[in-house]
């Protein structure tokens, strides 16, 4: 059963939000993961004396947690993360999974760590509030970011197959990213209900994200005999033709070839300011 989503809300002196349904599986943010570590590697670099990143709401089950500082060691060895969890125990049950660079503790939106971290990643959580938070949830993350931080916020199918997220810094949303695995959809829009909170409402004519969707939608069509020579091939030929028609599609086809596509948030923001 979907959770109905509520207003965030804060406990007086005590984490800022909800508690919500948790449910997670291992490898389930793989796409994401790969996205962070590779194409902000040369970002995550760059910070000094060992940052850390926040994995904000885990879930029932660390698994996504432990992931996330594993795949952020391969950029750099001394990175740290902290799992933030609203719930108490699932907290607990984590603890017992904690080593050098990695712990858990309570918490919310606030973020409960001395430092700015130079990541925090919230996936399958904002989905399950009220559209209207957005804005102020993304500014008080966004807030507690070091310089040049980054916060990813998303959203998954319940095996990481489909995938949608929006990149944020200091100064706000950067980019919107879909990541799916080839063979798991008949028609790129088919992500269209895994797009974040901010835009889960908005893909309905005249919104910017539902222009997009259907160009993409489109290219897919057109690129249809080069299927002939794999989804993957029919794919990267389908982000081109976006990019050409005006889109700002970015990276390049190395990125495309995972599966995904990125573009500047200004070309799919909503066209009226979230309520």
């Amino acid at each position: 059963m979907v959770q109905k989503a509520r207003p965030v809300r804060a406990a007086r002196g005590g984490p800022v939000g909800n508690v919500t349904r948790g449910t997670t599986n291992p490898n389930r943010m793989r796409r994401v993961d790969r996205w962070i570590t590779g194409a902000h590697a040369g970002r995550l670099r760059s910070f000094p004396n060992a940052p850390l990143a926040v994995d904000l709401g885990y879930g029932s089950h660390p698994a996504t947690a432990v992931e996330l500082f594993d795949r952020l060691r391969t950029v750099r060895e001394d990175f740290r993360l902290t799992g933030v969890e609203i719930e108490p125990s699932r907290v607990e049950s984590a603890k017992p999974l904690e080593r050098e660079g990695l712990d858990f503790r309570l918490g919310g939106f606030e973020l409960p760590v001395a430092e700015r971290p130079a990541l925090v990643r919230a996936f399958n959580v904002l989905r399950q509030y009220e559209e209207g938070d957005v804005t102020a949830i993304w500014e008080l993350v966004c807030s507690r970011l070091a310089p040049g931080g980054l916060f990813v916020e998303g959203t998954c199918d319940e095996i990481g197959r489909r995938a949608a997220w929006v990149t944020l810094d200091g100064g706000g949303p950067r980019t919107l990213s879909l990541a799916v695995r080839f063979g798991a959809f008949e028609r790129p829009s088919d992500v269209a209900e895994r797009l974040p909170k901010a835009l889960i409402h908005r893909n309905v004519p005249g919104e910017r994200v539902h222009a997009f969707l259907t160009a993409l939608d489109d290219a897919w069509l057109s690129s249809a005999p080069l299927a002939a020579f794999g989804t993957r091939q029919r794919w990267v030929a389908m982000v081109r033709a976006a990019k050409d028609a005006g889109w700002p599609v970015l990276h390049g086809p190395t990125r495309w070839r995972l599966g995904e596509v990125t573009v500047d948030w200004d070309a799919v923001a909503p066209a009226a300011p979230l309520s």
